[in-house]
């Protein structure tokens, strides 16, 4: 017999294909804001690289867009939204928090590792995975995913407690965040041209090496060596290049999503800048689908052809980004 139970009805589960972006369009949603979610990555500023190996990591980490919830954040921020941030190391107080927002009636982003999640096959820490709750009963979470993890999904409060607690590489501490709609909504073209012009700035003003065009330079120089750096190059190379292509970027390391965006801004801005750009990641997002076939051949062959022809791709794409992001500056 359930207790108690708070589920919000008539919300809209979009077809999600990046986690954080699929939780923030469920919650502006629910405030009257329905926008595409290539739209959210690109007003967010999300598009990113990082070459990631920390001493830590068993095996290195590609990475295609900005920290977690920096969309959030920046979305919020260029739409005039309020954003509530909440974090706590107490499991009750968090709990507490999440339960005043859903009782409500208004749906929760949380961020959290989703290998504690039922739902999740593949178990793998990721401390970085972004959800929205939409209600609760006595011994599960109602959750909204990525369509590839389901959409529509539940866990165990039991779980869904471990995975917001967790420790580890890009977790936060029980952190969630509630979104009210905003009072005056800036002009979208405005928004976009901003969004775009700053984040081009910070792919081309990287502040270490491992990050931005610099970072993908320094990747096509690591990447040949990478049946070396494995002690298992059959599991970590194929599963390096599936983290670029399945899980939750969008394909392409998010330059999918990326060029999808750059065509809905040309639409709405009519922007000659725009519109170049969104030719050039047009023939920039395909490469990068091919440097994780190479990838993941030279894991399942161990012939290291593969991995140079992987590092040649990679050198050419970032002087293709840097040209590319070059014209969006100046949008």
């Amino acid at each position: 017999m359930v207790v108690q139970q708070m589920i919000i009805e008539d919300l809209v589960i979009p077809a999600g294909r990046h986690c954080e972006t699929t939780a923030l369009g469920v919650l502006l949603r629910h405030e009257g804001v329905a926008l595409s979610e290539p739209m959210l990555l690109g007003l967010g500023e999300g598009l990113g690289f990082v070459y990631w190996d920390a001493r830590n990591m068993d095996f290195p980490f590609l990475g295609g867009r900005t920290k977690p919830t920096m969309i959030v954040s920046t979305v919020a921020e260029r739409l005039g939204l309020a954003l509530r941030v909440q974090e706590t190391a107490s499991p009750r107080k968090a709990w507490h928090n999440l339960v005043a927002a859903l009782d409500a009636g208004r749906p929760v982003g949380l961020q959290l590792d989703s290998y504690h999640l039922d739902y999740f096959t593949a178990k793998v820490h990721f401390g970085g995975h972004i959800v929205a709750m939409y209600g609760y009963d006595d011994t599960h979470a109602y959750l909204v995913d990525t369509a590839q993890q389901g959409g529509a999904v539940t866990t165990t409060l039991q779980s869904l407690g471990e995975a917001r607690n967790a420790r580890g590489p890009m977790t936060a501490r029980n952190r969630s965040f509630t979104i009210d709609g905003p009072t005056h909504r800036p002009a979208l073209g405005e928004a976009i041209r901003v969004a775009v012009r700053n984040n081009a700035y910070a792919f081309l003003n990287p502040p270490i090496a491992n990050l931005g065009h610099r970072g993908i330079d320094k990747a096509a120089r690591q990447v040949a060596r990478w049946l070396d750096r494995s002690d298992d190059p059959s599991r970590d190379l194929p599963l390096a290049a599936s983290l670029m292509e399945r899980a939750g970027t969008g394909g392409a390391l998010f330059r999918n999503l990326y060029r999808d965006f750059l065509a809905e801004a040309t639409s709405i801005t009519g922007d000659d800048q725009l519109r170049l750009g969104h030719r050039m990641y047009a023939e920039i997002a395909p490469l990068w689908t091919e440097v994780a076939q190479h990838i993941a051949a030279a894991g399942d062959s161990r012939d290291p052809q593969w991995l140079a022809r992987a590092a040649a791709l990679l050198t050419e794409l970032a002087d293709r980004e840097r040209q590319a992001m070059r014209v969006l500056a100046e949008v």
